[in-house]
């Protein structure tokens, strides 16, 4: 059967590749893994047993790190995930062993406007089904071990009220005295549900909870997600699990899932997900699928755990980071290579015209709605406006030391004026340039991508973080923005403010790093601010503490912790054939 992306859906070629895929025991066996280290979950899909992998490889040769991100993207995304897979699929080509490591999907945009970032076309990861829902739990593990956090805090609370001294000692607890309106946490849900932002919960009388306003958050910014991306074993998550704020006391001290007396059930939810995730391209090579999306909100990386894996059990490991430079890219090089100790080798930024024709001034892209006919017909004083966009995010890999490889992930109604016109830009710019047409032809299509992303990795690089730990917060919080994000400098709201200055008081904050929240649309914290905005500062207005996780995350703009369901969501075209089983509709 002749796999066409051009007249077949994402769902549809997976499905064709599904029927001829490889069993996950002889990916296993690809990868060198021995008996006891990988738990199948059905013939497709396996749990790779990560500690006793890391000891029996412990000082096994690093293979070459490379990391995927892109440029500011529109509302749909520029095929980072495609790109990832593709890379994969086009080193395997070339004679390579490559391992990809990907980032589970959030059933938020699986079911919402975004897709369940499987990749596309003929550059997917398999099988689809199971991949972009559920897959072997971890998510869910990660929601009930948030909300047991939750339960553990409001039944606390509760009691607390109702019990004097003398009842809480017989109970052997301690009065937290915990300050309803400093509440840090909120309840999770894997989902966009814009209606449970904001939630009173507890009404009723005295034994059916306190009364306080809640809300939810997506369970992929919890907290718990982000120490599943930085952990690097068992000991270290166990640890980190007691240090996470609930919330405060009514005299402003910490009160933690320690003082809670829950982090260690909360740790026992989390034990199987603690493993990756084996699965595989359509073209079989493997892939890693671990930790979770939104890097606009949380971390937006694949765990430090699959990517420790990956350098030992193949020679390329090629791992994503969410969104665009400015968001992922910063975090994988600030915040993650320094918990794991790696360093990249090579960095690929991708780019599409159609991204970069709406940085130019092209018109609004929206999910759901036909792309407008300037994104399909050639416009090149449109396309090398937007390029500004590119050149942000070209300047922002070589100021970490890495020279960028920028990809040009090509769809079919590109032009080759506008392909050679991207490639110019990058080149001027000091990056190599390769075209990719991995969506439409697999592994083949990014063979181009795959020599270059080889060459890049011999060229020596001087790879260093953009800031020094001992450097105070709002230091930090400058630097970025004014040097990745190009603002004129920072403003903080009275609130945002104190706690900046109250954190820069705190030396155990000094080990903490800095993770930014802000929208993916745009350079600044405005997502309708398109190319490379200029004249405008970064306004932080909440900072929250992730002790657990070790960061420090400063809010910007308007963004929220829980995503909405727009007017017309994928899950309208998500079905099943009662007569097969099969699932339909998934991109």
């Amino acid at each position: 059967m002749t796999l066409d992306p051009t007249k077949m859906k994402d769902w549809e070629i997976a499905e064709a590749a599904e029927a001829r895929m490889r069993p996950i025991a002889d990916i296993a066996a690809d990868l060198g893994l021995q008996d006891g280290e990988l738990t199948p979950m059905g013939a497709a899909i396996g749990k790779v047993n990560f500690l006793p992998v890391m000891q029996r490889l412990q000082n096994a040769p690093i293979g070459k790190y490379v990391d995927v991100t892109a440029i500011t993207p529109t509302p749909l995304g520029e095929g980072k995930s495609t790109t990832t897979l593709g890379l994969v699929q086009g080193l395997g080509k070339i004679g390579k062993r490559p391992v990809g490591a990907i980032r589970q999907p959030s059933s938020g945009p699986t079911f919402n406007i975004k897709g369940s970032a499987a990749g596309g076309g003929l550059s997917q990861c398999i099988p689809l089904t199971p991949f972009s829902i559920r897959l072997t739990g971890d998510i869910d593990s990660i929601t009930n071990a948030h909300n047991l956090a939750m339960v553990a805090l409001t039944s606390r609370m509760q009691h607390e009220r109702n019990y004097d001294d003398a009842r809480l000692a017989k109970s052997n607890l301690r009065r937290l005295d915990i300050d309803p309106d400093r509440v840090q946490i909120k309840w999770a849900i894997d989902f966009c549900a814009q209606a449970l932002r904001n939630i009173t919960i507890g009404k009723g009388g005295k034994m059916d909870g306190f009364e306080m306003d809640s809300g939810f958050q997506i369970t992929v910014s919890s907290e718990i997600m982000a120490i599943l991306a930085v952990a690097k074993d068992l000991k270290d998550m166990r640890e980190r699990m007691g240090r996470i704020i609930v919330a405060y006391d009514r005299q402003g001290n910490e009160v933690t899932t320690g003082d809670l007396e829950v982090d260690g059930a909360m740790t026992a939810w989390m034990l199987e997900a603690m493993n990756p995730n084996l699965l595989q391209t359509i073209e079989g090579q493997p892939v890693l699928v671990h930790a979770g999306p939104f890097a606009n909100i949380a971390i937006g990386q694949s765990s430090v755990i699959a990517d420790q894996l990956g350098v030992r059990l193949g020679d390329y490991l090629v791992t994503e980071s969410g969104f665009g430079a400015d968001i992922g890219f910063e975090k994988f090089w600030n915040i993650k290579c320094r918990y794991s100790g790696l360093s990249p080798d090579a960095v690929v930024v991708v780019a599409t015209i159609r991204a970069l024709k709406m940085h130019g001034g092209g018109p609004p892209v929206k999910p759901g709605m036909p792309l407008d006919e300037a994104y399909r017909t050639e416009n090149l004083a449109m396309l090398e406006a937007g390029c500004e966009n590119l050149v942000a995010h070209i300047e922002t890999v070589k100021k970490s030391g890495v020279r960028p490889v920028v990809c040009v992930n090509r769809f079919y109604t590109d032009t080759d004026a506008e392909v050679a016109l991207v490639r110019r830009v990058a080149e001027e710019h000091g990056a190599l340039a390769a075209l990719s047409d991995h969506w439409l032809r697999g592994g083949e299509g990014a063979i181009e991508l795959a020599e270059t992303v080889v060459a890049a990795c011999e060229e020596e690089n001087q790879f260093a973080p953009l800031y020094d730990p001992a450097t105070p917060l709002r230091e930090r919080i400058e630097r970025i923005a004014k040097e990745i994000y190009g603002a004129d400098g920072v403003t903080y709201e009275d609130e945002a403010l104190k706690k900046a200055e109250k954190l820069e008081a705190d030396p155990q904050a000094a080990e903490l790093s800095t993770c930014m929240v802000k929208t993916h649309l745009s350079l600044s914290h405005d997502p309708d601010l398109k190319g490379r905005p200029k004249g405008w500062k970064l306004p932080i207005r909440d900072i929250l503490i992730y002790r657990g996780a070790g960061l420090i995350v400063p809010v910007a703009g308007a963004i929220k912790l829980l995503p909405g369901t727009a007017s017309d969501p994928a899950y309208r075209r998500i079905d099943v054939d009662v007569e097969t089983g099969r699932v339909e509709g998934l991109f």
